[in-house]
This record gives C-alpha cells, sequence and structure tokens, in this order.
C-alpha cells in the first residue's frame, strides 16, 4: 500500500510517498480501506515543529470501509462504513483504527463528509458546551472559516444562538462565513481595534458579545477577551497559547475555560456519543453542513499541508488515498 511518511521535520516538502504491507489488525482494531483523510493543523504542527519520532508516518482522522477485524473485536463487521481517529499510518490506503475510537457513518453520510464533520464537529460542539450557553446569547467564533471554526459559526446558530459573529484572518473569508450563517464579519485586525466605544484608532470593532470560542490564542487572545460582555466567556481550545491580565478578568466578571477534546473521549465517552449523535442528527436536517475546502490524492500531501499552513482553507482539507 501507498502511505505518507516524514524522515525529518520541516515544512510540506519533507513528506514522502512510500510503498509498504498493508499492516495486520491487532486486538480491538479494525483494518480500513481508507477513502478520505481529515488534514489538521496540530498534526501540520508536528511535522514542522516536532514531536514525532522519526521517521514517522501520521495519525489523524480518518474514514472507510472495515475489510479485517483483529482478535477480540465487537459490534462491527467487514464491509461497515467507520470513521475515528488513528495515530499511525493515517495518510495511507489502509488505516488501523481502534475499535474503541471508531463510529458508524450514516446511510445519508459519505467518508468525506464523515471526516469533516465528525471530529472537527465533536471539538465545536464541546467547546461551545463549555462555554453552558443560554439561547439568545451572543457568539464570537474565531478562525471562523477553518474545519472546526466553520462548524462551530453553524452550530450556534442551530442551537439558538441571538447573534453570531465570526473573525477571519483575511476578508477574503468573509463571504464564505457569512454564507455559514454568520450575522457578522470581523478580521483580526478589526477584532484587535477594539471595542465600539473602545479605542478611536479608526477600527470598526464589535459590540460585546456573551461567548468567544478562540482557536487561535496567541496575540489574539486579549482582543478576543476585550469583546466580552461584562459576565461574558471565553472557551480556549487552540494550542496557540497568549496570556491576559487577571485584572482583565476581575473587572468584567469575566470567565477563560480551557476545553480538551481528548479528556473527553477519555473520561466522558458516553457525552462524546451523545454529541456525535446530534451531529449527525444535524447533518442529517441540513441544519449543519460540512465545508471541504480541496480533496486531493495521497501524492499532494504536501501541497494539503501548505494549505493549513498558510490559512487560507475555507472548510476542511481531504486526502483521498483511493
Amino acid at each position: 500500500m501507498r502511505r505518507v511518511r516524514c524522515h525529518e521535520n520541516g515544512g510540506p516538502e519533507v513528506l514522502r510517498v512510500e510503498t509498504t504491507d498493508v499492516p495486520a489488525p491487532g486486538p480491538g482494531e479494525l483494518l480500513l480501506r481508507t477513502e478520505a483523510v481529515g488534514v489538521t493543523l496540530p498534526v501540520v504542527r508536528k511535522v514542522r515543529e516536532g514531536g514525532l519520532a522519526l521517521p514517522a508516518s501520521l495519525g489523524g482522522e480518518v474514514a472507510g470501509e472495515v475489510v479485517a477485524l483483529g482478535p477480540e473485536v465487537t459490534g462491527f463487521a467487514v464491509g461497515d462504513r467507520v470513521t475515528g481517529v488513528c495515530f499511525a499510518d493515517g495518510y495511507a490506503e489502509h488505516s488501523v483504527l481502534h475499535s474503541a475510537m471508531a463510529s458508524p457513518i450514516p446511510e445519508h453520510a459519505t467518508a468525506v463528509d464523515a471526516v469533516a464533520l465528525v471530529r472537527s464537529g465533536l471539538v465545536a460542539l464541546g467547546a461551545y458546551e463549555a462555554a453552558r450557553p443560554v439561547e439568545g446569547e451572543s457568539v464570537l467564533v474565531t478562525a471562523a472559516a477553518s474545519g472546526v471554526g466553520h462548524l462551530a459559526v453553524q452550530l450556534a446558530k442551530a442551537r439558538g444562538a441571538r447573534r453570531v459573529v465570526g473573525a477571519v484572518g483575511s476578508a477574503a473569508k468573509a463571504d464564505f462565513v457569512r454564507s455559514l450563517g454568520a450575522d457578522e464579519v470581523v478580521t483580526y485586525e478589526e477584532l484587535n481595534g477594539g471595542l465600539n466605544g473602545g479605542p478611536d484608532d479608526g477600527a470598526p470593532g464589535i459590540e460585546p458579545v456573551d461567548i468567544v470560542l478562540d482557536a487561535v490564542g496567541g496575540e489574539l487572545l486579549s482582543p478576543a477577551l476585550a469583546a466580552l460582555a461584562p459576565g461574558g466567556r471565553l472557551v480556549a481550545y487552540s494550542s496557540g497559547g497568549g496570556t491576559f491580565q487577571a485584572y482583565d478578568l476581575l473587572v468584567g466578571a469575566k470567565a477563560v475555560i480551557g476545553f480538551q477534546m481528548a479528556l473527553i473521549a477519555r473520561h466522558r465517552p458516553a457525552l462524546m456519543e451523545q454529541w456525535r449523535h446530534e451531529l449527525w442528527e444535524l447533518h442529517a436536517a441540513g441544519r449543519v453542513r460540512a465545508r471541504v475546502h480541496a480533496e486531493l490524492p495521497l501524492e499532494r500531501a504536501a501541497e494539503a499541508h501548505g494549505i493549513i499552513e498558510a490559512r487560507v482553507n475555507t472548510g476542511k482539507v481531504v486526502l483521498r488515498p483511493v
């Protein structure tokens, strides 16, 4: 089978397509014929910055057909269509997925739908839930055109948010974010300019919001926090870091909440299954649609990573191994 590996850290150019044997599933594992792979920023960053044991085959969000079962597998059969996260050989024609990480793909959905919706949608829905939203509140979503962010915008609207603001790195993404149902779109530069009634520097700013879902962090964390109305909540779910002054929380009685999907998967699997069911229901009803920026073959994995690094994607970037 063909798979993508990297033998050194660096940019997209370090990715190589190699040929190797099809793996055999171990205890509790499923072997998939991989139909779609979701490319994510954390994997792209690991290739660029380190964190992988080299030479590395890349994990990721995968979807496909079960072609073999390992010992001790229950609840799945050959021919099932499933999606989940694997930690190696995700960018490959065949992937090994632990059955505990797998979930069925409904008949109304494709493999591309699954990798674009499920993992990113779980993060988006989980981050929104972490804010303990109340119907009729207003929400700001940073990285609103990303694989997670574009779903967060739709989920906030579907869950009854009165006003949803999308924040993007480039004004070129504004029409895309509005097409998702966002009531307003601002650039990071505009957000950093302050709120209406804030610094008089010519930036339009925005009216304060009740909830911020922040997938960017870094230098955007402080202006995102400033965008909160008194009593507002910011949910941080990025790996971008960032700092703020405790006084900024005290003066507005604001809260910052950290969210990590891995903790939910480990400690609250029933809740994750509940969220997954809700996502598929919303998808079937047409209320949440996973948008795909590009579908590329394995040979163009470097191009897929380049799109993510350049932050030009509107929606999900997907590899199609077969």
